[in-house]
């Protein structure tokens, strides 16, 4: 076990954490929402400091980042417990464990064994994924600073659901914020993910952005009845391009039926199709479809003069116009990270 970080000692041995924006107040012997951290003897405790349900490398684009080291390896890392209860979760075995034998039996990786597996492996960066990595705070913390001090990129897959102060104290050694955003009213959160207050979410990512550079890509899985109202969709399509610029990517993704939405049905093709059409309408210059192999709309196209940029099949991608982080055609400056110069060569 690990002492959490962000968090406060308060009368009779409660402690209130501040890590997640349901800032617990645990009992003691007690567990967080997240069932990650428990109150011990008026101390609060991280359970899942360094145990990990998945390591894997994966592409970049698997994330799905498709404007961030385009092309590059990432050393991908899971541990146990969320934040958010999803009634149509695809991790939920990992997110929502029900038993702890799981979480203690599974394999321990410390950060620097982290970190040299990554370059071991030729990997360009560390991304937390699979699980919620704010309820393994400490140790992402830990791996993103050594990751950093190594020349490898870091990459959060996170909903978002992050304290201002958890956020401020990752800030100096996280890349990459590639952020869920489940829809746009509070009772689309309540019934999708059992959280309240969603707006904070939109609040974080606007700071992750403008306080802190982090590169950030939004994706929506869109799901029949929940989320996938013309009114919503606006919404989101909206505040990407106010608040955090029209290069922003938004990947609107196809939800297929898990865990307790099994009575749902895939999203139709052109459900996908209406969101594209509406973030183009509303000023969006990058909108991807995902869950869908083979679509046209995986390929990064210039949104000025129509030059193809990224040209990509599945995962596999090939940088064929870009110019450092520039097209090559037209040499309009864009929202894409690159690896190095050479690269887009």
């Amino acid at each position: 076990m690990h002492e959490a970080l962000l968090y406060q000692k308060m009368p009779n041995g409660v402690t209130r954490c501040h890590t997640c924006q349901w800032n617990c107040r645990i009992n003691p012997n007690h567990l967080g929402v997240c069932q990650v951290y428990q109150n011990i003897s008026g101390s609060l405790f991280s359970l899942n400091y360094g145990r990990t349900s998945s390591v894997a490398v994966d592409p970049i684009e698997k994330k799905p980042l498709y404007h961030f080291y385009p092309g590059s390896q990432v050393f991908s890392l899971g541990s146990w417990g969320c934040n958010f209860h999803c009634t149509g979760c695809q991790n939920w075995e990992i997110a929502c464990p029900d038993t702890y034998e799981r979480l203690f039996s599974s394999r321990t990786l410390l950060p620097e064994q982290a970190v040299n597996m990554a370059k071991e492996y030729h990997c360009q960066g560390m991304a937390f994924t699979y699980n919620e990595p704010t309820v393994w705070f400490e140790y992402t913390l830990d791996c993103a600073r050594l990751a950093k001090n190594s020349g490898l990129y870091t990459v959060y897959v996170t909903n978002g659901y992050m304290t201002a102060d958890a956020l401020d104290t990752i800030g100096p050694y996280l890349d990459a914020f590639r952020v869920d955003i489940k829809g746009f009213t509070a009772d689309t959160y309540k019934k999708l993910s059992k959280i309240q207050h969603w707006e904070k979410i939109l609040a974080i990512t606007e700071r992750a952005k403008t306080q802190w550079g982090m590169h950030v890509e939004v994706v929506t899985n869109i799901i029949p009845t929940y989320n996938d109202d013309p009114e919503q969709l606006t919404g989101i399509a909206r505040w990407i391009k106010t608040r955090l610029g029209e290069l922003t990517p938004w990947h609107v993704t196809r939800f297929y039926p898990c865990r307790d939405m099994k009575d749902i049905h895939p999203t139709p093709i052109e459900t996908l199709e209406t969101a594209i059409e509406i973030g183009k309408g509303e000023g969006l210059k990058y909108i991807y479809m995902g869950n869908v192999p083979g679509n046209k709309s995986e390929t990064t196209i210039c949104s000025e003069c129509g030059q193809v940029l990224i040209r990509r099949k599945g995962y596999d991608s090939e940088i064929c116009g870009l110019e450092n982080d520039c097209c090559r055609r037209c040499k309009s400056k864009l929202y894409i990270r690159l690896s190095s110069p050479a690269e887009g060569e």
